[in-house]
């Protein structure tokens, strides 16, 4: 008997390892696919979090004048420090991504149903709190866009009817963003979503265990629950293969392919700059949230003025709600996705207007481009009279933070590259002083000799 046998008897006759836990690792399953690897990788993804997360800890100071400090130590002083934290940041984009894959991949083939119910509930809260990891991580940079990020997000959440304000004071804890937000926030990412999402993991692999990995679906052999554990049983006995090592050595190359994937990006690309650290006296902000949470401001910005306050409330809890209702609402009937086309619908749509409204909010074409160039020679060069003061003007009163001229300046508002051949010297002249939508009135604000300047300059663009 060699030495490694020796030792495994010595650890088995102590800890059980035969009786308790081969069983369970070497229990039979039904032959499945790739697409069965996501769940998997969500687990490996979050070890891999927790493991990256206790690294930073190590160094990270939750205090706001030392938070942002310590961050640029462990990004450039540090032994690896650089790599660890990338490996953190694009591991939570990587979690988010495997997580909702996930819950996408087990709704197509529908896994929610009998007698998997609780296995649905328990994985849309692991969602939600993967999340809030997400969320709560990105104050802890103590950085502008971070801090102004959640401004944005708690002014947003007091919106919400009835609840706003409660709901703004808890999420910063108090009236204003501060050392009591960051270490509210850095608690709340460490130990209490971490220790929820243990337990919900335990809970969930324990409910796949008990009912087994769902068969792949076949078309005409719909969920009965007078026959289907008994047909499940059958089938397991017939074309059952163990767990370990037959079916999850596709588990293990997935998950190592996605590790190499975020360590590469951790290296050759890293974790994103800080920037400046966080000023509440600095307005001049651009703020984004990350991309797992972009789409949503993008879809709050897309929406009338009126009907975002209730939005804001209202499209998180009915999304949540029917999540929660699923298994209930359809707890029987077809699983294959052929027979289920509108489910195939309903997960294309989301990812494609998904992924339209991160594209969307990374351009901001709502936002005003505070960083926007002076305006280019080929526009002031030929300017002529009260036009050369005009554009000055347009700048120097912020027009072209929101306005487009030759391809320069912000999109919030129409592109005047041509206005002069659209609209008449009266017609600008009324649109400054009364504004319009989205835009202030200046009839409080420029002298009329102003008006008359910024009307000489935009009457000069012309189509060429």
């Amino acid at each position: 008997m060699g030495l490694w046998q020796r030792i495994y008897r010595w650890l088995d006759e102590r800890l059980g390892i035969s009786d308790a836990i081969l069983p369970l690792i070497q229990h039979p399953v039904p032959h499945t696919g790739w697409d069965y690897v996501l769940g998997s990788a969500v687990l490996v993804a979050f070890i891999v979090q927790v493991i990256t997360g206790v690294a930073l800890a190590f160094s990270y100071v939750p205090a706001p004048n030392s938070a942002y400090d310590s961050l640029q130590f462990i990004t450039h002083g540090a032994i690896l420090g650089n790599v660890v934290r990338g490996i953190h940041y694009w591991g939570a984009s990587a979690m988010v991504l495997l997580v909702a894959a996930h819950m996408a991949q087990v709704y197509l083939i529908g896994s929610f149903k009998y007698p998997r119910e609780m296995n649905w509930l328990t994985g849309t809260l692991l969602l939600l709190l993967t999340l809030g990891l997400a969320f709560t991580g990105q104050l802890l940079r103590w950085n502008q866009d971070a801090y102004w990020a959640v401004v944005v997000g708690a002014s947003q959440a007091a919106r919400a009817p009835f609840i706003g304000d409660w709901l703004a004071r808890v999420l910063v804890a108090g009236q204003t963003v501060g050392g009591a937000t960051l270490t509210r926030f850095y608690a709340t990412h460490v130990f209490l979503l971490p220790a929820g999402i243990f337990v919900l993991v335990s809970i969930h692999l324990y409910l796949v265990i008990r009912h087994g990995i769902s068969e792949p679906p076949r078309p005409g052999r719909p969920v009965d629950p007078r026959t289907y554990v008994k047909q499940y049983q059958e089938l397991l006995h017939r074309e059952g293969i163990p767990f370990w090592p037959d079916a999850a050595w596709k588990d293990v190359v997935f998950a190592l392919l996605v590790g190499s994937i975020v360590l590469a990006l951790a290296i050759v690309v890293g974790p994103p700059e800080l920037g400046r650290p966080a000023d509440p006296t600095i307005i001049q902000a651009y703020p984004k949230p990350d991309w797992y949470f972009i789409w949503y401001f993008a879809l709050l910005a897309l929406l009338p003025s009126g009907a975002e306050d209730y939005f804001i409330i209202g499209f998180p809890l009915l999304v949540g709600i029917l999540l929660l209702a699923l298994p209930f609402l359809a707890p029987y009937g077809e699983r294959s996705p052929w027979r289920r086309p509108w489910a195939i619908a309903i997960v294309a749509l989301s990812a494609v207007s998904i992924g339209w409204l991160v594209r969307l909010g990374y351009q901001a074409p709502w936002s005003p481009d505070f960083q926007a160039p002076p305006l280019p020679i080929s526009v002031t060069q030929s300017l002529q009279g009260d036009a050369v003061h005009g554009a000055q003007l347009f700048r120097a009163k912020g027009c072209q933070t929101c306005h487009t001229v030759a391809g320069t300046g912000g999109h919030r508002g129409p592109d005047l590259s041509d206005v002069g051949s659209r609209l008449s010297p009266d017609q600008l002249t009324w649109r400054i002083l009364n504004g319009g939508y989205n835009m202030p009135a200046y009839g409080g604000t420029l002298r009329p000799d102003e008006v008359q300047a910024l009307v000489d300059f935009l009457s000069q663009l012309q189509r060429r």
